[in-house]
C-alpha cells in the first residue's frame, strides 16, 4: 500500500509539474507576445514622438530669446509708462492747485469790485441823487409858490394818483 500510495504522490507530483511547466509556457508566450507589442510601440514612440520633441526643443530654444527680450521690453515700457504717469500726476495736480488758486483770486476779485459798486452805488446816490432830488423839491416848490404868487394856474388838474389822466392811457 505504501507502494501504492507513493506511486499515486508520483504521479499527482509529475501532473503537478507538468501542469507548472505548462503554465509557465504559456506565460512565456504571453510576455513574448506582449514584449513584441510593447517594441513595437516603442519603434512608433520613437519614429513619431521623439522628432516631434526634438521640433519643439528647437523650437523652444528658438523662441526663449524672444520671450525674454518681449518680458524685458514689457518691465522697461511698464516702468516708463509708471514714471511717465508720475509726472503726469504731478502735472495735473500742478494745474488743478494753480487753478484753484486763480479761482481763489477771481473770486475775491469779483467780491471787491462788487463791493466797490456798491459803496460807488450808494456814494452817488448820496452825493448826486439825493441833493438833485432835494433840488428838483425845491424848484418844484418854488415854482408852485411863484405861481399861486402870480396867480396862474397853468398846470392841469391831477388825478389822486399824481398822473394826469391824459397819461393813464398808454
Amino acid at each position: 500500500m505504501n507502494d501504492t500510495y507513493l506511486t499515486v504522490f508520483i504521479a499527482v507530483t509529475a501532473g503537478a509539474v507538468l501542469l507548472q511547466a505548462m503554465v509557465l509556457v504559456a506565460l512565456y508566450v504571453s510576455v513574448r507576445k506582449s514584449s513584441a507589442k510593447m517594441e513595437a510601440l516603442a519603434t512608433e514612440v520613437r519614429e513619431k514622438a521623439l522628432p516631434t520633441i526634438a521640433t519643439v526643443q528647437e523650437f523652444i530654444t528658438e523662441v526663449r530669446p524672444k520671450v525674454d527680450m518681449v518680458s524685458t521690453n514689457v518691465a522697461e515700457s511698464s516702468v516708463l509708462v509708471k514714471n511717465q504717469l508720475a509726472r503726469f500726476d504731478a502735472t495735473l495736480t500742478d494745474v488743478l492747485d494753480r487753478t484753484r488758486l486763480q479761482v481763489i483770486r477771481t473770486d475775491e476779485l469779483l467780491s471787491r469790485t462788487l463791493d466797490r459798486a456798491e459803496e460807488t452805488s450808494e456814494m452817488v446816490h448820496k452825493t448826486v441823487v439825493s441833493p438833485l432830488r432835494q433840488i428838483n423839491g425845491l424848484m418844484a416848490a418854488i415854482s408852485t409858490g411863484v405861481e399861486v404868487f402870480l396867480g396862474n394856474r397853468r398846470r392841469p388838474r391831477k388825478n389822486g394818483m399824481g398822473v394826469p389822466q391824459d397819461e393813464m392811457f398808454i
